[in-house]
């Protein structure tokens, strides 16, 4: 279902944008978006725009997925803590292109969705909390790769501190309304940080991040 749509989207709103990257890619094809809206919204699920999922929250854009997904440099034997599970779309992307994934959503409504969503999708290896993210999750920590789905007005010291060594965290970083994405490389003589291209995203609440 919506095979053709998908195949658009991959080719004009990602690959037509530069990402280059034959896993990224067919990640982007495997992966059906449209399970990880409402079915009201179907029709709207490949386009060049984030959609409402409820709770004040937002799937991302495509291209903003796959820019954010690229950046983390995933070869396929991370492990990836993900802050703001939202519907599950970018949980499942990062299911495809990493060993395992540990993702934390502060709305359990949410997160119910998201678990029925990525199983709907006959993805597995994923393990979900309800929780607050800016605090991480030290039981699985370190992590190899870090992606925050939600715009911080700082990095949240406990995110960086469950950064393995070698790794990297990406981060929108700014105030409410913007932000930039932030790359993050926590090397052996010091973190090397990057800030990227303008996002704007939902913010991010809770004892690290924004009050709410």
């Amino acid at each position: 279902m919506f095979e053709h749509q998908r195949d658009a989207m991959v080719r004009q709103q990602i690959s037509g944008r530069g990402i280059a990257s034959p896993r990224i890619l067919e990640a982007f094809t495997r992966v059906e978006r449209h399970l990880f809206v409402s079915e009201a919204l179907w029709h709207q699920a490949y386009g060049d725009w984030p959609l409402p999922i409820g709770g004040g929250q937002t799937i991302s854009q495509p291209y903003m997925v796959a820019l954010m997904t690229d950046l983390l440099n995933l070869e396929g034997t991370e492990t990836v803590l993900e802050i703001g599970t939202g519907s599950g779309y970018q949980t499942a992307i990062l299911c495809f292109l990493s060993k395992r994934v540990y993702s934390i959503e502060r709305d359990a409504n949410l997160s119910q969705t998201a678990s029925r969503n990525l199983k709907n999708a006959n993805i597995s290896n994923f393990v979900l909390i309800v929780g607050d993210g800016t605090l991480g999750w030290n039981r699985y920590a370190p992590f190899d790769r870090i992606i925050v789905t939600a715009g911080a007005p700082s990095v949240p010291p406990s995110l960086l501190s469950q950064l393995k060594e070698n790794g990297r965290m990406i981060i929108p970083v700014g105030n409410r309304e913007s932000q930039d994405i932030l790359i993050i490389d926590k090397l052996p003589d010091g973190n090397k940080e990057e800030l990227t291209c303008p996002c704007r995203f939902v913010p991010l609440v809770g004892k690290e991040g924004w009050s709410d």
